[in-house]
């Protein structure tokens, strides 16, 4: 592998005796990894591999994409390395979590089960294309207590003050640690570039800051190796701003933050170091902060609830109930245009904000009759529906390319289709035809 221009010579420089194995380690195959959804019932799986010893739920191996496993929301897709950082974080049910730097989403679904669906989960992305990926991530993991932003971290800050009890900066960073994974990451490396981010970095830190309750919990992480990034911001943190280090427990190979990095400053012992020369992962930094003070979260005023029309109320029942039972109270109804939504209990008062998800997209209102959303078949589980038909896996496969379905049982209305138990899309029957529903964007 060439490397870019500066950075061997400044790992050979930072590393000494350990340089050769640090080098070594990108000659060899990238890790893959996935995790098992607490979110689900605990039934077979096809994807099984060897326990990952930071990861609670986190297993080695490779997700089929188009399997039901993943389809329905059963596992997730991860690096090995990354998921330390929401084990870090350790959310517990009830809490109110923010993740600042959200997409994909491989962090923020972890952290949605943590919290068991209890408490609120923001998950924010600055950038609009990678907002809507990290809404539909959460889609198929089937979270119904997170609220989608996709704002600046200043913007949320301006409006949230003191609001959280946990945030998570997964922070953009200069990517080395993907250099294996993405070769082609390397040819935006360069010494600016890694002190472009370190700037930037600090700028959302400062913001985080604010967001989070006195007492809070603070992890930041990146997927670089860069010192500037990593010890040098961990120090830079607790010297300018009401924060203290915390010690963070370390298995399987992870390594402390080396004070070397950071002027000598041991304080770094407390953060924690994944290399990929010392363990069987890509390469993470994850540092962990608690704001000084003691005081509870600012809930601030809580998202109004839409008043639906009476027709609208007939046609959400219409839609509905021939479904499932109704499980969303009107105070927790959201109408944006056309489309409903139940947000959170605990969700805020975003005015001024762009929300991309206010909660669980529920359906959308039609001309007279409201359809159900796709959102429903990966967050409720299959003995919540009325109507649920199994199907094989060729009519699973067919479905997800788009075509009808003839099933050998006559009946009428939205029905829940599930493969190998596991449910992973809605349709309409009409006499022995299930109509199409799938979205298009999901077809494969």
């Amino acid at each position: 592998m060439t490397f870019p221009d500066g950075f061997g010579e400044k790992y050979r420089a930072l590393l000494g005796t350990e340089a050769d194995a640090f080098f070594a380690s990108f000659a060899h195959p990238a890790q893959s990894g996935f995790r098992v959804s607490p979110l689900r019932p605990p039934l077979a799986m096809n994807e099984h591999g060897p326990a990952i010893p930071w990861s609670p739920t986190g297993e080695y191996g490779k997700v089929d994409g188009n399997g039901i496993d993943h389809v329905s929301g059963y596992v997730y897709s991860q690096e090995p390395s990354a998921q330390f950082v929401a084990a870090v974080c350790a959310a517990t049910p009830g809490q109110r979590v923010l993740d600042l730097c959200a997409a994909p989403g491989g962090k923020t679904t972890q952290l949605a089960g943590q919290l068991q669906g209890e408490g609120l989960l923001v998950a924010n992305e600055i950038n609009a294309g990678r907002a809507k990926i990290l809404a539909s991530n959460l889609e198929r993991f089937g979270v119904q207590n997170a609220v989608v932003t996709n704002n600046a971290p200043a913007e949320l800050a301006a409006e949230l003050p003191a609001s959280f009890d946990l945030i998570l900066v997964d922070a953009p960073c200069s990517g080395e640690g993907m250099f294996r994974k993405d070769p082609d990451a390397m040819q935006y490396w360069s010494p600016d570039l890694v002190a472009q981010c370190a700037t930037r970095q600090r700028e959302i830190v400062a913001e985080a800051v604010k967001m989070l309750r006195p007492g809070g919990t603070l992890v930041y992480s990146t997927c670089t190796f860069a010192p500037e990034e990593d010890e040098q911001l961990a120090v830079w943190a607790v010297q300018t701003l009401p924060l203290t280090l915390q010690p963070i427990a370390k298995v399987g190979g992870i390594q402390d933050g080396r004070p070397a990095f950071a002027g000598g400053d041991d304080a770094v012992l407390e953060t924690a170091r994944l290399w990929p020369h010392e363990l069987a992962g890509e390469g993470h930094f994850v540092a962990k902060f608690i704001k000084d003070g003691d005081e509870p979260a600012q809930p601030g005023k809580r998202m109004g609830a839409s008043k639906l029309t009476a027709p609208q109320q007939q046609d959400l029942r219409a839609g509905l109930t021939a479904l499932t039972d109704p499980t969303w109270p009107q105070s927790r109804l959201v109408l944006r245009r056309d489309q409903l939504f139940a947000m959170p209990e605990a969700a805020p008062q975003l005015a001024g904000l762009h929300v991309v998800r206010p909660g669980l997209h529920l359906g959308t209102f039609k001309t007279h009759r409201f359809e159900p959303s796709h959102s429903l078949a990966t967050a409720l589980p299959p003995a919540s529906f009325h109507q649920v038909i199994e199907v094989a896996a060729a009519d699973y496969a067919r479905y997800r390319h788009g075509e009808t379905l003839t099933v050998p049982t006559s009946g009428r209305g939205w029905v829940l289709l599930t493969h190998q138990g596991k449910g992973f899309a809605l349709g309409k029957q009409v006499d022995h035809v299930i109509k199409n529903a799938y979205p298009k964007g999901l077809r494969v």
